[in-house]
């Protein structure tokens, strides 16, 4: 499974807020924790139907979206 696929956006679930395929964890809870300084063995223990590879896919997500274009004034 590619990482984009673990992410979805469902308004029935969690309001339409980006979780993790199968579950109601929210990328920002995911990224928060690691903010937070939780690491990646802490939050598999605490959430364990996540996997390494949806934490990845949380980071990769969150990446993707602060990707823009970068406009310049002329």
């Amino acid at each position: 499974m590619a990482l984009f696929d673990r992410i979805i956006v469902d308004p029935e679930v969690v309001h339409g807020r980006p979780v993790v395929r199968g579950t109601r964890v929210r990328v920002t809870d995911v990224l928060s924790l690691l903010a937070e300084g939780a690491s990646e063995a802490e939050i598999l223990e605490d959430y364990p139907y996540l996997t390494a590879e949806d934490i990845r896919a949380c980071l990769a997500y969150a990446a993707a979206q602060t990707d823009h274009a970068i406009v310049l004034a002329s």
